[in-house]
C-alpha cells in the first residue's frame, strides 16, 4: 500500500465557481488569501475555508510546471467556541438587506444568499462581526464597526441596535435563512404614538430617536423667544444657560428655567487684582451685576411731598397718590416727604406699606419733630444699597418746636449716590427773605454723608450738601407764593374751563428767585400743568373762603439736581386732587435716573428693612381683602328677587 505522502500530487488550480456563487465565508471580488479583521495563519494549521473548498488532483495526471508542492497537513482542529443556543448562532449567521438591496430584489437583480453588498471597491469585511442594521428600517447611520471597516481597520464594535435584533421575538425566521430564502426583518413600530414634542428643551419626552430638526423654520421661530428670555436680562458677555441646550446629558438641570446664570468654573478659578473694582466683572456693584437688573441703566423713582395740615384722619386709600393712573408700571424706588404729619407715624408708615404690598420694603424712614420721610424700596433691591444716613435741621429760632426745618437722607445705590431732602420753609405771603435763609442754613448745616464715602469728592464743596452727591431730590412746603393778591390770583383761574397755568407761574416768587441763582442753584423743577396746591377748604375742592381769604399758591414743590446733565429724566409732574383731607394737596413726580456701577469699598446695608412694618402691613392688606370679598358676599345674599 503506498504511503499517504506518495498518493499526494500538487494541486491543480481551483476550479471557479458558477456565476452568482461565492465560496462559504469568502467575499465576491476578494482573494481567497487572509483578509482585513480575519485571524492570521498559524503554521501547522489550514484555514477551513480552503480544506474544504480545494480539492485534490488526481493521481494519474502530470502536475504543471509551475505548480508548488503542497506540504501534507493534519485536519484543522475545531476552533473552540462559547457554547450558543440555536437562535443565538441563526441570527449570527443570519444578514440583512439593505435599501439598495431591497431596491434591486423588487427589480429581480438580488445578489443570491450569503453574499454581502461591496460598500466600496475593495471593502474588507468581518465574517464573524454582528450584522449591521440596514437603513431599511428607520433611516439609522452606518455603525462604527462598518465605518471603520470602510477605512481599512478592524473593527469589532459591531452594531449599537443588534441588541434589539437579538431581542426581537421574529426568532422562527431563521429557518428561511438556512433554507435560502432572503431573510428580512420586519418594520419596528411603535406600540403607540411618540409622545408629543414640548417646546421646554428640558423635557423628558425630548429624546435621542425624535428630536426636533433643527432645522425646520417654526420650531426655530418658536423656541427663539424662550431661549432669548432666558438670559435677555444677562449681559453681553454672559455665557448662555447650560439649560437652553438640547442635549440629553444636562436632564439633571431640568427641574426649572432660572434666569440666573450659570457660573462655570474656570471663572471661579481665576484671581484678578481687578476685584472689587470697576472693572472687575464679578464685582458685587459692578457693570455685570448692574446690567443683569438695569439693562439700560435707568431706575424708575418716585418723589412726594404732602403737607398733612396734622390731621389725624388719614384718606381711605392711597392708591391714587403712590399709584398714579398715568404710570404703568409701579416704581423702583419709593420717596415719600411728609410736612405737619399726623400725631401716629407709625399708622402713616403702615399704611404706605400696605398700599406698595409685599413687592416693597421699607428700607429706611426718618422724623424731625413733624417732619417725616420714608423710603420703600423693591425687596430684590435691598442688596445693592449702602447704609442709609440721615440728617436734620431746625430753621426755627427756638429749637423746641420742630415744625420747621429739613429732614435729609443719603445712600449710595450701586455707584451712584443719592441725596433726599424735604423742607418745609417760612410761611407768609411776603417772607421771600425768611425762606432763602432757611434755604441757606439747609445747605450749609446737613452733614451728610458720614461713612458712605463720596463717589467724586473732587466736585465736592464742604459749604453746600448738594454737591456731594451725584443725584439730589429736594422736596416740601416751600411756602413760595403768588404774587399780585387774591383777586389777580382768583381771576386767572376764572377766566375760562382751561387754566392758563403759565399766566399763574408769571407770579410765582420761587421761580422768580430761582432766575436769580439767589435759592436752589443747579436745581431744575419739571414743568408745571396743575393747579394750585394750596390753599384748599378741607374735604372740598374751593380755595380758601374764610376771612383770611389766602391766595392760592404752588407751595409744594419737587426739584431736582444732578452732577452729570441728563442723568435725570423727568416722566411726569402732578398733584392728586382726589386726596382732601388737608388744606394742601399731595404733588409728586416720577423720575428715570441713571445709575453707574459701583465699588465693593462701600459699607453695605446688608438686606437690612423693617420687617415688622413688613408683616404688619401686609396682614392688614389681606384682612381688608377678606373684609371686602365678604361684604360683596353679604350683599349678594340678601339681594332678594320677586316674581309678580
Amino acid at each position: 500500500m503506498p504511503s499517504k505522502a506518495e498518493n499526494l500530487r500538487p494541486s491543480e488550480p481551483a476550479p471557479q465557481p458558477p456565476e452568482g456563487r461565492t465560496l462559504q465565508g469568502q467575499l465576491p471580488g476578494a482573494p481567497l488569501a487572509q483578509r482585513a479583521g480575519s485571524p492570521p495563519d498559524v503554521p501547522g494549521s489550514e484555514s477551513p475555508a480552503l480544506a474544504c473548498s480545494t480539492p485534490a488532483t488526481p493521481s494519474g495526471e502530470d502536475p504543471p510546471a509551475r505548480a508548488a508542492p503542497i506540504a501534507p497537513r493534519p485536519p484543522a482542529r475545531p476552533r473552540l467556541e462559547r457554547a450558543l443556543s440555536l437562535d443565538d448562532k441563526g441570527w449570527r449567521r443570519r444578514r440583512f438587506r439593505g435599501s439598495q438591496e431591497d431596491l434591486e430584489a423588487r427589480n429581480g437583480t438580488s445578489p443570491s444568499r450569503g453574499s454581502v453588498q461591496s460598500e466600496g471597491p475593495g471593502a474588507p469585511a468581518h465574517s464573524c462581526s454582528p450584522p449591521c442594521l440596514s437603513t431599511s428600517l428607520q433611516e439609522i447611520p452606518k455603525s462604527r464597526g462598518v465605518l471603520s471597516s470602510e477605512r481599512g481597520s478592524p473593527s469589532s464594535g459591531g452594531n449599537p441596535l443588534s441588541g434589539v435584533a437579538s431581542s426581537s421575538p421574529n426568532l422562527p425566521h431563521r429557518d428561511a435563512a438556512v433554507a435560502g430564502s432572503s431573510p428580512r426583518l420586519p418594520s419596528l413600530l411603535p406600540p403607540r404614538p411618540p409622545p408629543a414634542l414640548s417646546l421646554d428643551i428640558a423635557s423628558d419626552s425630548l429624546r435621542t430617536a425624535n428630536k426636533v430638526d433643527s432645522d425646520l423654520a417654526d420650531y426655530k421661530l418658536r423656541a427663539q423667544p424662550l431661549l432669548v428670555r432666558a438670559h435677555s436680562s444677562l449681559g453681553p458677555g454672559r455665557p448662555r444657560s447650560p439649560l437652553a441646550c438640547d442635549d440629553c446629558s444636562l436632564r439633571s438641570a431640568k427641574s426649572s428655567f432660572s434666569l440666573l446664570a450659570p457660573i462655570r468654573s474656570k471663572d471661579v478659578r481665576s484671581r484678578s487684582y481687578l476685584e472689587g473694582s470697576l472693572l472687575a466683572s464679578g464685582a458685587l456693584l459692578g457693570a455685570d451685576e448692574l446690567a443683569r437688573y438695569f439693562p439700560d441703566r435707568n431706575v424708575a423713582l418716585f418723589v412726594a411731598t404732602w403737607n398733612m395740615q396734622g390731621q389725624k384722619e388719614l384718606p381711605p386709600s392711597l392708591d391714587e397718590f403712590l399709584l398714579p393712573a398715568e404710570a404703568d408700571y409701579a416704581q423702583d424706588l419709593y420717596v415719600i416727604g411728609v410736612q405737619e404729619g399726623c400725631s401716629d407715624r407709625r399708622e402713616w408708615e403702615t399704611r404706605l406699606q400696605e398700599t406698595l404690598g409685599p413687592h416693597y420694603v421699607l428700607l429706611s424712614s426718618a422724623a424731625h419733630g413733624v417732619l417725616y420721610m420714608s423710603l420703600f424700596i423693591r425687596r430684590d433691591l435691598i442688596w445693592f444699597c449702602s447704609e442709609v444716613e440721615c440728617s436734620t435741621v431746625t430753621t426755627r429760632i427756638v429749637s423746641q418746636i420742630k415744625t420747621k426745618g429739613a429732614l435729609g437722607i443719603s445712600f449710595t445705590f450701586f455707584g451712584t449716590s443719592f441725596l433726599f431732602i424735604t423742607s418745609h420753609f417760612t410761611s407768609g405771603d411776603g417772607k421771600v427773605a425768611e425762606r432763602l435763609l432757611d434755604y441757606t442754613r439747609t445747605v450749609q448745616a446737613l452733614a451728610l454723608p458720614r461713612n458712605v464715602p463720596d463717589t467724586n469728592p473732587y466736585r465736592s464743596s464742604a459749604a453746600d450738601v448738594t454737591t456731594r452727591f451725584d443725584e439730589v431730590f429736594w422736596f416740601g412746603d416751600f411756602n413760595f407764593r403768588l404774587s399780585g393778591g387774591r383777586t389777580v390770583v382768583d381771576a386767572l383761574l376764572c377766566q375760562g374751563l382751561v387754566v392758563d397755568v403759565p399766566a399763574l407761574l408769571q407770579h410765582d416768587q420761587l421761580i422768580r428767585e430761582m432766575r436769580k441763582g439767589s435759592i436752589f442753584k443747579g436745581f431744575q423743577e419739571p414743568d408745571i400743568h396743575f393747579l394750585p396746591s394750596y390753599k384748599f377748604d378741607i374735604g372740598k375742592d374751593t380755595y380758601d373762603s374764610t376771612s383770611k381769604q389766602r391766595t392760592p399758591s404752588y407751595t409744594d414743590r419737587v426739584l431736582y439736581r444732578s452732577r452729570h446733565k441728563g442723568d435725570i429724566c423727568p416722566v411726569s409732574y402732578s398733584s392728586c386732587p382726589g386726596i382732601k383731607t388737608s388744606d394742601h394737596r399731595p404733588v409728586y413726580g416720577l423720575f428715570r435716573v441713571k445709575v453707574r456701577p459701583g465699588r465693593d469699598n462701600i459699607p453695605l446695608a446688608a438686606g437690612k428693612f423693617d420687617r415688622e412694618l413688613y408683616l404688619l402691613g401686609i396682614k392688614r392688606r389681606i384682612s381688608k381683602e377678606i373684609q371686602r370679598q365678604q361684604a360683596l358676599q353679604s350683599q349678594n345674599s340678601s339681594t332678594i328677587c320677586s316674581v309678580s
